[in-house]
């Protein structure tokens, strides 16, 4: 029986993940070993990783936190709601796009009946009626869909402005960015206003767990990355338990927090 086109193209895209996350991870190690002490095994990039981390920290309690914290205190629940919503709304093009490419049949059709409810009798996706008939969300990205397919994670990266990445994900970033429908949009101040918007209320919905990171983790760099890592290999694994299916091992795919 021959293969699929969309499943040779699957599966190329997934030997060159591989490839390159390969001579990356190779790279990593010849700058630990430049380093001096070894680094844990998912972050050999740690140093380097650290410098960014403060960097954001920096530009987060300068610009961001503030700004995030002004929209939630001024801004009515209900409008912040509705902001939310839709966003999430123009979200789900994109999921049904990697849940198929998944060959995820149930959450590729209800991405499918989330973006069209939602669109249709959500008042262009400002009410999540979806959710309220029982219409599960399944976020997706190229970069999971990768994993499905067996591309390992790689290194974990702090990369600037963006947050925790891995070295797989980051290299899939543009595929994710032209998989955002607001990169398309022909009106430039439009698509940045909505861009600075989507990023200021995403941030507002962080505020409480930055507060408890702040008073409940000694080293919130390590926290952030292993919390980071685990949640990101469980999304590629679906949430199934350890053992359930050996090509999801959260140490092949770099998501097993290393003990400390």
């Amino acid at each position: 029986m021959k293969t699929p086109t969309a499943f040779r193209s699957i599966r190329g895209l997934a030997a060159a993940g591989a490839r390159w996350a390969a001579i990356a991870a190779a790279a990593a190690v010849l700058a630990g070993c430049a380093t001096g002490p070894r680094p844990s095994p998912a972050d050999p990039f740690e140093p380097f990783n650290r410098g960014v981390y403060r960097f954001n920290e920096a530009v987060d309690d300068a610009v961001l936190k503030p700004v995030a914290t002004a929209y939630q205190d001024v801004v009515p629940s209900m409008v912040r709601t509705g902001v939310n919503n839709f966003f999430g709304n123009l979200g789900e093009a994109w999921n049904f796009v990697n849940n198929v490419a998944q060959l995820k049949a149930q959450r590729s059709a209800e991405s499918f009946m989330r973006l069209n409810v939602n669109t249709v009798f959500g008042l262009g996706g400002l009410l999540d009626i979806a959710t309220e008939v029982g219409i599960e969300r399944h976020r997706a990205d190229f970069g999971q869909t990768l994993g499905y397919w067996g591309v390992p994670a790689g290194p974990y990266l702090m990369l600037p402005l963006l947050g925790p990445s891995t070295v797989r994900d980051t290299a899939v970033l543009p595929v994710d960015r032209w998989g955002d429908p607001l990169s398309h949009m022909n009106d430039v101040a439009a698509r940045n206003s909505l861009t600075v918007l989507n990023a200021v209320d995403t941030r507002s919905v962080y505020l409480r767990v930055t507060r408890m990171l702040e008073d409940a983790a000694l080293d919130k760099y390590s926290f952030t990355r292993d919390a980071y890592l685990q949640r990101r290999a469980a999304e590629v694994r679906d949430g199934a338990q350890d053992g359930d299916d050996e090509r999801y091992d959260l140490d092949d795919d770099a998501g097993q927090a290393p003990s400390q």
